[in-house]
């Protein structure tokens, strides 16, 4: 195999790690959320920060690293409009996770607080969660035109000249 192909194929799974994980653990924390049990809310905001340790951030790093360095070996430019619009959109659902991650860290904190306290999950719970969701659809579009790009590789011209 070559080495393209190889760089290639760990940018395509680590793409899938990226948004598969994220897009799961936000369906799984979303539903949780809307099932009022604290117990489901705590155990599953346990597992989403796991998750983004473990799988989400070193793909947010492997993808950069593995998309420069395809760029480079195919000759592309940094300025080729695909490329340089996937590249806002990831700065964009960067920013975006970003909170996402500190938001998701303390609604765990808190849910397993009022697990053993057996008590409701404080109103600053419920707040995070409308943050952390609402954050959460700007990157995950992000994410999907992103993927579009780098299938498709249109011939997009700049809005300006």
């Amino acid at each position: 195999m070559s080495t393209y192909l190889l760089i290639k194929t760990l940018h395509v799974i680590s793409s899938v790690f990226l948004a598969g994980v994220g897009f799961g653990s936000a369906f799984y924390l979303f539903f949780a959320n809307r099932s009022k049990s604290v117990a489901a809310q705590a155990v599953v905001a346990r597992l989403v920060v796991r998750a983004d340790w473990i799988f989400t951030t070193p793909a947010g790093f492997i993808q950069p690293i593995t998309g420069f360095a395809l760029m480079h070996m195919a000759g592309w430019k940094l300025n080729t409009p695909w490329i340089a619009w996937t590249l806002v959109l990831y700065v964009l659902a960067g920013a975006c996770w970003l909170p996402v991650v500190w938001l998701q860290m303390r609604m765990k904190k808190m849910a397993d607080e009022a697990v053993a306290c057996n008590s409701e999950l404080p109103p600053l719970y419920w707040q995070y969660a409308r943050w952390w969701e609402g954050l959460g659809y700007p990157a995950f579009t992000a994410m999907v035109i992103i993927y579009f790009l780098m299938v498709t590789k249109p011939a997009l011209t700049w809005p300006w000249p």
